[in-house]
């Protein structure tokens, strides 16, 4: 059986058991706690704490996973071992307080043993010490015998991370055989190459939360697990995960672009596996919105990929590997994942850059590393100084040099790198903002499971709109919240900043300072009492601050716009990355490789406002999730959608969005981009303004002109002749003064010649230009008599210069005369025979610094 046969096969069985297929999630988790999605159940996490209401009580996916970083990293075991990968596929079935142990357990072993026709002799299962609910369903309802039924402690107890949802869990493993290792079933562990896990059935029973508590979920669920590289190994026979047929067709792809043959040699060997493995996560994490760069989950990527890269270049390969690799994974991947097909070119385009940067840095890397391990006895330690001069002076990895170093012989001091890291680290962290009060989150959740959701209405209803105080949490406090059954004000989300305004009641008003989401779906109202107070239970009326969502509905609407264009510009590449959706101002981030030059600005800026002026009215409707992408909507960067999703309609841009936006593009009024930056490597900012605040911007730059003409003493429309004008004249006057200083210079030359020692001149001079020092010093030499002439000086532009000059026939050479002096002011400088100039940082040396020179010219 091939891949994409057990991926049918798999999700047909449980498909035919009411189990709902859910396609697999994007490896950007919306959980915080996660830099990627490393296990099948994470896109369910919301379920199995009761945050959200699951859409059917079962579920199939096969998900998409990537283990590199964080507690679950397997990175440096990849290409090693027969079993380790970044990327995998874990296929699962899922119970939200559906069914539990009873069901879970005979649907695993049935699909095993009769769909895929495993001999049931050699399979073994484990269970939790204190599980014996799950023997006695193994026992007796399965028929597996009690002997090859094994207890074990926190090997059978799973946790997706430190935090968050845990249970008992039942693995089963496949037996492959004596000559793998003894007896003794999975809990030998002196048996671990011949029990291979291959399901984990997790009973998903408790939540625990920072402090290490644990509490029971309100529904206990089911959470299967199985790796289907692993099951695949099994099912074609195989000792490794690289045997398996999709990694065989990455293997022959890494061998053919190489020229290496697997089984050649033990360190080729090595690398094939890892550009084969490697191929696969680099496509996958690419096609999802992760772009290569120093931070997070970029920085992880960008780890993988130069790893990959690496192994290629030590092979002596000096073309590009990781272009074709990613042509092999979309053609063997892309029919069960359509999405590689779209982001195809893109992909592509990334590491071709990437590896292209990289390489570059390799080369440079790499002879510096060589000329350090030069001073490094034979299997000593790289000091962690060197390692950082590496990292920091020419943007090699340090784990970069670490496996150098390792496969050398020799260890790196990493203590001593992160002491020099941590002197110099000044890394940008996100300030995530909390949207669950500490104390507050059990009232939520049993309002949340007694009144619902919040309603929205503020699509439609702004102002004194009715509505009922369900839950005040906070009173006494600073932070207020108040939850309401329906509500005008939009949560936070999507980049879109939340409402403010007002909510009054018989006994009180508030001032809304800001609305976010409890949990999805449930309003939090930030407030500050102003009067009185508000009650649980009372009505109340609640009216946004109208001007405030005018401003934000125009730029809402002109960031659909703003990305459409710069796709059309830019090219399809472009992809968003985050968004900021306030009253004032909006600010998009997208990738794209290299600055927006002002040309394209003005491109981009054109084509909104023509749709602008067009004035095409905006649709938003709301659909099904799986209509929306008929439709071909695109969807926003980090975005959360559910069964049923809005789609914005606005003029040619047709996105996915929660959002309030205008009913007509006139509306917007005029989008003015403000500014263009790097926010990282392969990602670009833009910040725009609309209406209100485009004429604002307007108006400020025509107060400016006028200022400015006022000063020049010229018509508005004359400023830049005026400008043209002062600039010439400024430089003739510039002119003029280096010409007197010249010859000001020119009389102090004979004046200073006049005080030489055996033809020598040493002399202070500040306040001079470094090219007017050097001019005297020129001058000087060439006075009859004098044979060198060596000026210091504090430079009007600050700091400290050294100049020397040699007649050719003098005995001197001008390098040398100031070649200590020059380390007296901390510079260096050249090392010219007749001429040779020096600056410096520190004035307070000059002195010490000619006294040196004297002693160079054998003066002193």
């Amino acid at each position: 059986m091939r891949a994409n046969e057990l991926r049918q096969v798999f999700i047909e069985f449980f498909t035919s058991r009411d189990h709902q297929l859910i396609p697999s999630a994007s490896l950007i988790p919306h959980d915080q706690t996660l830099l990627f999605v490393n296990s099948g159940m994470v896109p369910f996490k919301p379920y199995f704490v009761g945050e959200e209401r699951p859409p059917h009580p079962r579920a199939v996916s096969v998900q998409k996973c990537v283990r590199a970083g964080g507690k679950h990293n397997d990175l440096d075991e990849v290409g090693r071992t027969a079993r380790h990968l970044t990327f995998f596929e874990m296929m699962g079935n899922f119970s939200f307080g559906d069914y539990f142990k009873e069901q879970a357990i005979p649907q695993a072993w049935e699909f095993f043993t009769e769909v895929l026709g495993l001999d049931p002799k050699r399979l073994w299962v484990t269970v939790h010490l204190s599980d014996d609910e799950a023997e006695e369903i193994w026992a007796e309802t399965v028929g597996v015998p009690r002997e090859r039924i094994q207890r074990l402690d926190e090997d059978n107890w799973w946790r997706m991370a430190d935090t968050g949802p845990n249970g008992p869990c039942s693995e089963i493993f496949w037996d492959k055989g004596p000559k793998y290792g003894p007896e003794g079933g999975p809990a030998n562990p002196e048996a671990d190459e011949r029990y291979v896990e291959i399901w984990n059935l997790v009973f998903m029973q408790f939540e625990t939360d920072e402090a290490g508590v644990s509490t029971p979920l309100p529904k206990p669920s089911i959470d299967t697990g199985a790796g289907l590289e692993r099951i695949l190994s099994v099912l074609q026979g195989k000792d490794s995960i690289f045997e398996i047929d999709e990694m065989v067709t990455l293997v022959e792809a890494a061998e053919e672009v190489t020229g290496y043959t697997l089984g050649a040699d033990e360190n080729s060997d090595l690398a094939l596996r890892v550009l084969a493995e490697h191929a696969r996560t680099m496509t996958f994490l690419i096609s999802d919105g992760v772009f290569p760069s120093n931070e997070d989950r970029g920085y992880v990527l960008r780890r993988i990929m130069r790893r990959a890269v690496r192994f290629a270049y030590l092979l002596g390969v000096r073309d590009l590997v990781t272009p074709s690799l990613v042509d092999t994974v979309v053609q063997i991947m892309a029919a069960d994942y359509p999405q590689l097909d779209t982001t195809h070119q893109l992909v592509r385009s990334v590491v071709e850059r990437e590896e292209t940067q990289f390489r570059r840095t390799l080369a440079k890397g790499l002879k510096i590393l060589d000329e350090q391990l030069t001073d490094v006895p034979e299997g000593g330690q790289l000091p962690g100084s060197a390692a950082f001069l590496l990292h920091d002076t020419y943007g090699f990895p340090f784990e970069v040099t670490e496996e150098v170093v390792k496969e050398r012989g020799f260890t790196v001091d990493r203590a001593g790198f992160e002491v020099d890291m941590a002197a110099q680290r000044k890394r940008a962290k996100e300030n995530r903002k909390g949207v669950v009060q500490a104390g507050d989150i059990e009232q939520v959740q049993v309002m949340l499971d007694t009144s619902g959701l919040t309603e929205f209405v503020g699509r439609d209803e702004l102002s004194d709109v009715r509505a009922n105080v369900l839950l005040v949490t906070g009173q006494g406090t600073d932070t207020v919240s108040i939850f309401l059954d329906r509500s005008p004000f939009y949560a936070e989300s999507g980049g879109q900043v939340g409402d403010t305004g007002t909510i009054t009641t018989d006994t009180g008003s508030a001032e809304v300072l800001d609305t976010v989401a409890a949990v999805p779906g449930v309003h939090r109202h930030v407030v500050r009492i102003t009067d009185g107070q508000i009650l649980a239970g009372q009505g109340c009326e609640a009216t946004i601050d109208v001007a405030r969502r005018n401003g934000i509905r125009r730029n809402h609407t002109g960031t659909h716009i703003l990305h459409w264009a710069l796709r059309e510009v830019l090219g399809n590449q472009v992809k968003q990355q985050g968004s900021l959706v306030a009253p004032d101002r909006l600010r998009f981030d997208f990738s794209h490789f290299e600055p927006v030059t002002e040309a394209q600005i003005v491109q981009i800026e054109d084509l909104v406002n023509a749709e602008i002026l067009a004035n095409a009215p905006t649709e938003h409707p709301e659909v099904t999730k799986a209509e929306a992408e008929e439709m071909g909507a695109i969807a926003f960067f980090g975005d959360k959608y559910g069964e049923r999703v809005r789609v914005l309609r606005a003029g040619p841009s047709l996105e996915f969005c929660g959002g309030t936006h205008v009913g007509a593009l006139g509306q917007i009024g005029l989008l003015k981009i403000v500014s263009e930056s790097s926010i990282g490597s392969n990602l670009r900012r833009v910040e725009a303004v609309t209406g209100d605040g485009a004429i604002s911007l307007l108006r400020e730059a025509d107060n400016t002109i006028e200022a400015a003409a006022l000063a020049m003493n010229v018509p508005k429309g004359s400023v830049v002749d005026g400008v043209a004008k002062r600039l010439a004249e400024v430089k003739d006057l510039r002119t003029e003064v280096a010409e007197l200083k010249r010859r000001l210079a020119t009389g102090q030359a004979g004046e200073l010649a006049s005080a030489a020692v055996d033809g020598v001149v040493i002399a202070r001079v500040d306040g001079l230009g470094r090219d007017e020092l050097k001019d005297l010093a020129v001058a000087i030499r060439n006075c009859q008599g004098i044979r060198a002439v060596v000026l210091g000086g504090a430079p009007t532009g600050g700091g400290a210069a050294l100049v020397a000059a040699a007649s050719s026939e003098a005995q001197l050479s001008a390098g040398d005369l100031i070649a200590d002096a020059a380390k007296s002011i901390k510079g260096g400088g050249g090392k010219g025979a007749e001429l040779a100039m020096a600056g410096g940082k520190d004035p307070e040396g000059i002195d010490n610094g000619l006294e040196l020179a004297r002693r160079a010219a054998g003066i002193l």
